[in-house]
């Protein structure tokens, strides 16, 4: 029998209270933060929805390991069990540990860009883009054309475009600093990308002797789409899955803050002998020594444990259809999504929800005031405020789409809590028509979305 009820496959053994502010307090809060969900603070948040990036709540194993934790400068029995869970994971024989994933982005794109260099993705983040461009290196996005329209219903929607790939690769020669798939591919939406595009990618690297590597911060929930959308894999575990993906490439990136289920936390991984000095010249300097890369050995107890319980059929299974019961519950509703709904989160379709405000009024943004307002559910856009940019004249040019994220903590929230998000969108709805776009007043050079400050424009 298949419950239509979904279950958490754990029991809940210590709770954190929540503080249930008012519409008032909410406003009053917002405009403190100069409409910006990342400048609150978290004691005002009722639901916190902004990222699944270490927000985890940790097993009983993981927090027996933190007890056992070897907190040694150098040569830890912690560090050499996470060492073993990555390459026993991976294949890949060098492992670099770093305190999160955007301290390995640094190293590996520091060391591979600088100005003149190109990195190829199917979409990259906006930590992955920032360490790129802030190198002097140019990014460049190539989804498959079915991952830019959210309505559109495709299997694999976070699929690299293997003929634009063929084509740059071609175009930029040597120049290439590397081809980058993330899985899932987050600025697409949460879309998994299929074994299939993988190898493809990893053949057409091969061919022109570019360096394949892996954004794998996501890589179990990937595992499932690939088990049961694609053919041939449902024989296959979920863990045998993402060994074929690694297998594939020449080097990954991970945040342990995603699927290895830790709070904080990250590793590179390398097959490469003398790019791996390279960088663990780097690490040693930046980061810390290579045995804890500015990881406490409790950090790593959580991040090897964690490695192995994500794997787990039954956490995958409720982690896959507790997501996708948010996003069918809206879509029932008539809000515009991402289709089909990805792994970590629900991707709201801003555009589409405001189509009376126009991209350079932020509707994504406005959309997330909209939500902290009414119900004190915190999220992120992805839309033209992360990733727009400007033209010679200063007029913006904006993203692709423009995107709302809900991102799911895992093992956080219970159906109750996901019931009351989808709630409140019925009041989303209601209002649509009264909601006003917002400007920017002040805002960085890179990561413009965490610190950006704006204001509503006049009625």
């Amino acid at each position: 029998m298949r419950h239509r009820t979904i279950i958490e496959p754990f029991r809940i053994k210590s709770v954190e209270p929540i503080r249930l502010t008012t519409e008032a307090e909410r406003v009053d809060a917002l405009r403190e933060a100069h409409y910006n969900p990342f400048l609150l603070d978290s004691d005002k948040v009722i639901i916190d929805l902004l990222t699944d990036s270490g927000t985890s709540a940790m097993s009983v194993g993981q927090w027996a390991g933190v007890m056992v934790g070897d907190e040694a400068y150098a040569g830890s029995r912690s560090w050499k069990r996470m060492e073993r869970a990555v390459h026993e994971l991976t294949g890949m024989e060098h492992v670099l540990p770093t305190h999160q994933g955007r301290a390995a982005e640094r190293i590996i794109y520091g060391t591979l860009g600088g100005a003149g260099k190109v990195f190829i993705a199917n979409t990259h983040f906006d930590t992955t883009r920032a360490n790129i461009e802030f190198s002097g290196a140019r990014a460049i996005d190539i989804p498959i054309a079915e991952g830019l329209d959210p309505a559109f219903e495709h299997p694999f929607k976070g699929n690299m475009d293997v003929v634009a790939l063929e084509r740059l690769l071609t175009e930029h020669g040597s120049a290439v600093g590397a081809v980058i798939l993330t899985v899932t591919n987050n600025s697409g939406g949460g879309q998994p990308v299929s074994l299939g595009n993988a190898a493809a990618v990893s053949a057409l690297c091969k061919r022109h002797g570019v360096r394949f590597l892996l954004d794998c911060c996501r890589i179990a929930e990937n595992s499932w789409f690939v088990k049961h959308r694609e053919p041939g894999m449902d024989g296959l575990t979920y863990r045998e899955i993402a060994q074929r993906m690694f297998a594939l490439a020449d080097g990954a990136v991970m945040s342990a803050k995603k699927d290895a289920l830790a709070n904080m936390g990250g590793f590179l991984a390398l097959r490469e002998h003398a790019l791996a000095e390279r960088c663990t010249n780097l690490l040693i300097i930046t980061e810390g020594f290579t045995t804890y890369g500015g990881l406490s050995g409790r950090d790593m107890e959580a991040i090897a444990t964690g490695l192995e319980e994500v794997f787990d059929e039954h956490y995958l299974e409720y982690r896959i259809r507790s997501t996708t019961f948010l996003g069918d519950h809206l879509h029932a509703q008539g809000v515009p999504l991402m289709r089909p709904i990805g792994g970590h989160a629900v991707y709201i379709d801003a555009k589409a929800l405001y189509p009376r405000i126009p991209v350079h009024e932020y509707p994504g943004q406005a959309l997330v005031c909209e939500l902290y307002t009414l119900a004190g559910i915190r999220c992120v856009e992805i839309g033209s405020v992360m990733f727009g940019t400007y033209d010679a004249a200063g007029a913006l040019v904006p993203a692709s789409m423009e995107l709302v994220r809900l991102a799911i903590p895992r093992r956080v929230y219970t159906q109750s809590h996901i019931e009351y998000v989808a709630e409140t969108f019925e009041e989303v709805l209601r209002r649509r028509d009264a909601v006003r776009g917002l400007r920017i007043l002040r805002e960085p050079r890179f990561l413009r979305h965490f610190s950006a400050q704006f204001e509503p424009v006049a009625p």
